[in-house]
Parts: structure tokens; C-alpha cells; sequence
């Protein structure tokens, strides 16, 4: 069993940085591909970003160039660093823990979920 809980949304102006936390419970944290997932009002969950067990990291494109994922495996965490922020990435965040890392872009490959933090992008 893996608990997630995400922390560092909020509101920002376009143009500027809020960074994203994960904290992952359990000792297993490492073998596990993590994932964060964004779902707008009336929209479905959309990938985001995903780091692998080795830290090989993977991007939507409308998110390549401006967000980084990393993490910290002594500490359970992973990150998402978001620059350049646009209203267009207002929506809820949740991060996702991964066993099968071959669909680390695939929602429904998801073992585990957070409850989501919510980023407002004002313009």
C-alpha cells in the first residue's frame, strides 16, 4: 500500500513557477514509476509528466520545455516544477505511483493516486 499526499499548489500569475510536491508513505517508493496527472473542470485526467525507477523522465508536449519532474528517493517524494505558467494549465494536480512502467502515460496503469492539488493560472 502507497499513500500519496501532494502539497505546493495555489494561485499565480501567468508567466510565474509554483512547484509541486509528492509525498509517498511505505518503503517501496523506488520501485514504483511516478506520475503526475492534471484534470480540468469537465475534462478528463490528462498525463503531465512521469519519472521512471532510473529517472528517465517523460512529457506531454504542452508541457515539455517548461516543467521538470524529478525525485528524491531517500525522502519519497517527487517533484513537478512548473515555469512559465498559462491559464491553460488551471486544473487539479495528482500524482500517481506506477508499477508498470512500460504505461507510465496511461492513467488506468496507475496503482495508487493522491487526492490532487488544485494550480489556478490567472492571466
Amino acid at each position: 500500500q502507497v499513500h500519496l499526499v501532494e502539497s505546493g499548489g495555489g494561485l499565480v500569475q501567468a508567466g510565474g513557477s509554483l512547484r509541486l510536491s509528492c509525498a509517498a508513505s511505505g518503503r517501496t517508493f523506488s520501485t514504483y514509476a511516478m506520475g503526475w496527472f492534471r484534470q480540468a473542470p469537465g475534462k478528463e485526467r490528462r498525463f503531465v509528466a512521469a519519472i521512471g525507477r532510473g529517472g528517465s523522465t517523460f512529457y506531454a508536449d504542452s508541457v515539455k520545455g517548461r516543467f521538470t519532474i524529478s525525485r528524491d528517493n531517500a525522502k519519497n517524494t517527487v517533484y513537478l516544477q512548473m515555469n512559465s505558467l498559462k491559464p491553460e494549465d488551471t486544473a487539479v494536480y495528482c500524482c500517481g505511483a506506477n508499477s508498470d512502467t512500460a504505461y507510465v502515460r496511461t492513467a488506468a496503469k496507475y496503482d495508487y493516486w493522491g487526492q490532487g492539488a488544485q494550480v489556478t493560472v490567472s492571466s
